[in-house]
C-alpha cells in the first residue's frame, strides 16, 4: 500500500531523500549525456548545465548517505520511492523544445535547461519547506528543515546561473 512522504518516519524520510537525490543524479547525467551526443554549440551548453546538476545532486546524496550511517549505521530500510504517493523533485523535460531559440521572447537552450531543473528544485524545496511547517518539534523536523534547505541551495546554485552570462561560467 502506498503512502505520503509525510506519513514516513525519520529513517525512512532521510532514506527516501537519498534514493531521490540519487535518481535526479542519475537522470541529470543522462540528460547531460544525451545532449552531449548532438555535439553542436547550444547541446554543449546545455550538457554542461544538466551535468552540474548531476554533480549537486551528488553531492547531496553523498550528504544524506553519511547523515544516514551516523544517525542508524547499518540499519536497513526497505521503503522506497515507488512506495509513496507523490513524486517529488522529478525534472521533466517534456516542457518544450529545449533549442527554441530568442526569435519569440523564448529563453535559449542553455535558459531552458536551467529552468527545467529550477522548476524541480523549487517544487522539491516547498515540499520540504511546508512538511517542515506542519511538523512538530523533533528528528522529523530536522530532517526536513535539512532537505529543505538542501534544496533551497539548489535553487539558489541554479538561480545564480541563469542570472550569469554562459560566457564567464566555468562550466565543465
Amino acid at each position: 500500500m502506498k503512502r505520503s512522504f509525510a506519513a514516513l518516519d525519520p529513517q525512512q524520510a532521510l532514506h527516501v531523500a537519498v534514493i531521490i537525490e540519487e535518481r535526479n543524479a542519475e537522470l541529470y547525467r543522462r540528460f547531460s549525456e544525451m545532449f552531449l551526443e548532438f555535439g553542436d554549440r547550444q547541446s554543449l551548453e546545455i550538457a554542461d548545465v544538466f551535468w552540474e546538476m548531476a554533480i549537486e545532486e551528488g553531492g547531496h546524496s553523498s550528504l544524506l548517505q553519511s547523515k544516514y550511517a551516523q544517525q542508524y549505521g547499518n540499519l536497513v530500510c526497505i521503503i522506497t520511492e515507488e512506495d509513496l504517493v507523490e513524486f517529488i523533485e522529478v525534472p521533466k523535460l517534456e516542457e518544450g523544445d529545449l533549442f527554441a531559440g530568442d526569435a519569440d521572447n523564448r529563453p535559449n537552450a542553455r535558459e531552458h535547461a536551467l529552468q527545467v531543473a529550477l522548476k524541480a528544485e523549487v517544487s522539491a524545496h516547498l515540499f520540504y519547506a511546508n512538511l517542515a511547517e506542519s511538523t512538530p518539534p523533533g528528528p522529523l523536523l530536522r530532517i526536513y528543515q535539512d532537505l529543505a534547505q538542501m534544496e533551497g541551495s539548489h535553487v539558489a546554485f541554479l538561480e545564480g546561473k541563469l542570472e550569469r552570462d554562459p560566457a564567464t561560467d566555468n562550466i565543465h
